[in-house]
């Protein structure tokens, strides 16, 4: 999941009062930056002895089981109303379902470091998406500066000079295609599902329990039922779930609630980090120099894209 589209949809929610919290934001927010980062490595072991919609179909039965734990242990309710539903349909569409099976087709044929620093192209998506869908977004030169570096660093990472050399055109252009589905769906979420009344784990429960249901229904037009269930790929999914997408978003939830959406969504800028010590050091995956150098590239830009004007205040004597 994108951080960042985490972070902005949950800012146009209802805020919901968040107790004090027994564990300090800080070591939450490296929790959350250490599962989101070793999810690339986990859809690469998923997909070794799964397909990618059962992969996909795992990690939403096992992301929403969790959610939907929390939501019992809550005392909070699904929401009502069938429009609310029918805008969650879409956002679980764009949200989850595309970009989590688009990654596990990718990860077929990419490593999972090169998916994990796809995924952070999402923000330069969000902002070039957000100049147009949201008139409130207007562009400034610093963060159109930023969409230029940050493609700048995504032609790096491809390795352009070389003619996209030894580079597997369709898993990378499906990751690429994954992070922007994110920015889609949260522009989408911002328009229809912004002040609903509804709480935040409410909402993400109902969302994911849609997108399990669109899997279901997908998943077995394309593929056979597997005759073995392979144990390690089969852990690797339930982790992916139970971790990677429910335990993230509870935890991602609870960081914007506690400090804002600004502060949550830096850690977009540590996940394709995590990825790639993780396939290298793990997967034995290799590593050119393009793909670091890229990946800073695409991050600088990212930062900007993110950046607001400072708000100057003058003081009347």
């Amino acid at each position: 999941m994108s951080t960042t589209t985490a972070s902005r949809a949950t800012a146009t929610a209802t805020t919901v009062a968040t107790p004090r919290r027994a564990l300090d934001w800080r070591i939450r927010f490296g929790i959350l930056a250490l599962i989101w980062g070793f999810s690339f490595l986990l859809i690469k072991v998923g997909t070794e002895g799964y397909a990618p919609f059962q992969v996909t179909l795992g990690r939403l039965l096992f992301g929403a089981a969790v959610v939907l734990v929390a939501m019992v242990v809550k005392r909070q309710r699904l929401p009502r109303g069938i429009r609310t539903w029918g805008h969650l349909a879409v956002a679980a569409l764009f949200l989850n379902a595309l970009p989590f099976s688009l990654f596990a087709f990718a990860e077929e044929t990419i490593p999972s470091t090169l998916a994990g620093i796809c995924n952070a192209t999402s923000p330069l998506w969000g902002m070039a998406l957000s100049l147009v869908a949201l008139s409130e977004d207007r562009p400034t030169r610093r963060r159109v500066a930023g969409l230029g570096i940050g493609f700048l660093g995504v032609l790096t990472v491809l390795g352009v000079w070389q003619g996209f050399h030894g580079l597997d055109v369709a898993g990378t252009a499906m990751a690429l295609l994954a992070s922007l589905s994110y920015p889609i769906g949260w522009i989408y979420v911002r328009r229809t599902l912004a002040n609903t009344g509804e709480s935040n784990v409410s909402m993400i429960g109902a969302q994911l329990l849609l997108a399990t249901v669109q899997l279901a229904l997908v998943t077995p037009l394309f593929t056979a039922w597997p005759t073995h269930f392979p144990m390690v790929p089969l852990l690797a999914i339930a982790a992916l779930g139970a971790l990677g997408t429910g335990v993230a978003f509870l935890i991602q939830y609870g960081l914007v609630s506690e400090v804002g959406p600004t502060t949550a969504q830096m850690v977009t800028y540590f996940v394709p980090v995590i990825a790639t010590a993780a396939g290298v050091a793990v997967l034995g995956e290799s590593l050119s120099w393009s793909t670091p150098i890229g990946a800073v590239i695409v991050l600088a830009g990212a930062a900007l894209t993110q950046s607001r004007p400072r708000v100057r205040v003058r003081v009347r004597e």
